[in-house]
């Protein structure tokens, strides 16, 4: 067997490791297996070495948490500063009204950040449950998430594809990958390499994790489980988008830093020439301006943006 880095499942990877670009024999002797299969105690040792064929879960943030976080804006410490300054005065009716204001904005954050959650749970559950393995050359149905490099996977009409697979026997075998390349029409699969640079769609001696088969059998090797798989990969493009801040992001923060300053400006004026000026009480100017920041600051721009984008988009 090849060697490898500090972490094996990364080596097995298709994208480090073009499989659809080897011959059956290259394969197969790289991956050290036969058509025959693994025998038990190998798939063992290759279970500890490689890990379970499942996609990791971050840890799970709890709904108090995930609400909490909706309020990290800059706009809405502002605002969550009147209605505490606002209660201090005694103005019950203000300050419910600015937290209402802040509290519809949070549950608008927090059911969009769950839909992404659902989108990550949903393509876990596309991974298959159960998979017909040769294991020393018998047959046998073994959870999914037991499978490891070198194992050969038997397919048929129906089935999931439980890992990423090399194919080497196929007879009329058709997969729909729509899950990975949108094409809805189901690729005929055959076992002849292709080159390198072949697009995902293009590979028609693989079978990629989270595809179904529509017709037809065929014979596999697991050449890459979890995270490692192209489904993982995109699992863990989906998992990081929050991580990424965008032109747009940045272009809103900047906005928001410039109108939380201006509105501040704007209200520290008003207030000093309502008292100074016009004579007003300091306790009638500061609800003035209050309201007047709470009016001119658009707490809910960032969903208001969002959905917008989301309408043009279709």
């Amino acid at each position: 067997m090849p060697t490898t880095p500090d972490d094996p499942r990364v080596s097995v990877s298709a994208s480090t490791h073009p499989w659809h670009a080897r011959p059956q024999e290259a394969v197969f002797s790289e991956l050290d297996t036969s058509a025959t299969g693994l025998d038990t105690a190998e798939a063992e040792r290759r279970m500890e070495r490689y890990g379970l064929n499942r996609l990791p879960e971050a840890p799970p943030r709890g709904p108090f948490m995930r609400l909490l976080a909706q309020c990290h804006n800059l706009l809405i410490y502002v605002l969550l500063g009147a209605a505490l300054i606002a209660g201090a005065m005694g103005h019950g009716v203000d300050t419910i009204v600015i937290l209402g204001v802040v509290l519809v904005n949070a549950v608008i954050g927090f059911v969009q950040e769950g839909k992404a959650e659902d989108a990550l749970r949903a393509i876990r559950n596309m991974l298959s449950s159960q998979a017909m393995v040769l294991r020393g050359g018998r047959h046998t149905s073994v959870p999914a998430e037991q499978l490891v490099p070198g194992d050969i996977v038997l397919l048929q009409s129906g089935d999931k594809v439980p890992a990423d697979l090399r194919l080497f026997r196929t007879k009329s075998l058709l997969i729909q990958e729509a899950v990975l390349t949108g094409e809805s029409v189901a690729v005929e699969k055959g076992t002849e390499e292709v080159t390198e640079e072949a697009a995902l769609g293009d590979r028609l001696c693989m079978a990629y994790s989270g595809t179904l088969v529509t017709h037809g059998q065929a014979h596999g090797i697991v050449v890459a489980t979890g995270p490692a798989t192209e489904i993982g990969r995109i699992s863990g493009l989906v998992a990081g988008v929050q991580t990424l801040t965008t032109p747009l992001l940045r272009q809103m923060a900047v906005f928001s830093r410039w109108l939380t300053g201006a509105v501040l400006a704007l209200a520290l004026a008003m207030f000093v020439f309502g008292v100074l000026v016009r004579g007003f009480s300091a306790a009638e100017m500061f609800m003035m301006v209050v309201g007047l920041a709470v009016a001119a600051i658009p707490e809910g721009l960032p969903a208001i943006l969002t959905v917008t984008l989301a309408v043009i988009s279709l």
